[in-house]
C-alpha cells in the first residue's frame, strides 16, 4: 500500500530526470483530481494522518510515493507527526524512502526522530555518485536500513552494505527509459549474497514493465530482511 502525507518535490540527481511522481501528480492535477491541485509543488495533506488508523489488517505501506519526506521545505514538526502514526500503528510496517539523505542525519542527529521497529529507512543508490547517501543511512538510528537501486544507472561495484538490511534494484520505465545491464544487477546481487544482505530485483523496466517483468536468470529474487533474528514478536512472525 502507499500513504502520500505529502506530495510534490524537487529534482536534485540523476534518477530523478524522468520521476514518474512528476508525470502522475501533472495527469492527476488535469484530471481535477482535488488533492494535486498544485501539481508537483510540495504540497502538506495534513488530513492524510489519520488514514492508517483505519487500516485494520497488518499491511507493508511505502510511505510518500509522490514525494520525499525529508524534502528540507517539509517542517520537521510534520515529519514527526508522520513518525507518531508509524509508532502508534505497529501492525503495519512503513517503509521511508529519501534522496536527502543529508537531512535525514541532520534531524537524526539532533535527536529529532523516534524510530521504531515498524519503520524501515532506506535511501535511493542510482549510480555512483551519489553512494555517500549508504554512509548518512548508516549512521542514524533506524531499526531497519534499505538501498534502493531504482533506477539502476550505472554499475555499483563497491559498496559498503555494513548495517545494511535490504537492497532494491530496479531498472528505469516509461516512455524514454535509460538501460540497465544485467551484469549491474548481478554485481549487486553478488555482493548482497556475500554481505548476507535480503536482494530484491523489482523489475527490468523499460516502456512496458510488465512485459520485461522481473526475472533475473529465469528466476524471482525477492528476499526481505529476517528480522525476525533481529527482533522478537508476534507482528513480525506474522507479517514475515
Amino acid at each position: 500500500m502507499t500513504w502520500n502525507p505529502t506530495t510534490g518535490c524537487n529534482k536534485i540527481s540523476d534518477g530523478c530526470k524522468f520521476c514518474y511522481a512528476e508525470i502522475m501528480a501533472e495527469r492527476l492535477k488535469s484530471i481535477g483530481v482535488e488533492k494535486y491541485a498544485n501539481g508537483f509543488n510540495l504540497t502538506i495533506h495534513a488530513d492524510e494522518l489519520r488514514k492508517p488508523y483505519s487500516w485494520k489488517t497488518p499491511e507493508k505501506i511505502f510511505v510518500n510515493s509522490m514525494s520525499d519526506l525529508f524534502h528540507k521545505n517539509v517542517p520537521v514538526d510534520f515529519i514527526q507527526k508522520v513518525f507518531t502514526v508509524i509508532k502508534e500503528n505497529p501492525r503495519h510496517i512503513f517503509q521511508i524512502l529519501t534522496k536527502r539523505a543529508d537531512v535525514l542525519l541532520d534531524y537524526d542527529k539532533k535527536k529529532l526522530l523516534e524510530w521504531t521497529h515498524n519503520l524501515w529507512m532506506g535511501v535511493t543508490v542510482e549510480n555512483e555518485k551519489v553512494m555517500e547517501r549508504i554512509n548518512l543511512l548508516r549512521q542514524t538510528d533506524a531499526k531497519t536500513k534499505f538501498l534502493s537501486c531504482e533506477p539502476l544507472l550505472s554499475p555499483l561495484p563497491n559498496l559498503n552494505l555494513e548495517g545494511i538490511d535490504l537492497v532494491i534494484v530496479g531498472g528505469e520505465s516509461g516512455k524514454t527509459p535509460r538501460p540497465m545491464k544485467e551484469e549491474w544487477v548481478m554485481g549487486i546481487k553478488e555482493q548482497c549474497e556475500k554481505n548476507k544482505v535480503a536482494f530484491f530485483f523489482k523489475q527490468w523496466g523499460g516502456t512496458n514493465k510488465k512485459k520485461t517483468g522481473n526475472l533475473l536468470n529465469g528466476k524471482k529474487y525477492l528476499e526481505m530482511p529476517k528480522l525476525e533474528e533481529k527482533y522478537c514478536g508476534p507482528l513480525w512472525a506474522q507479517q514475515l
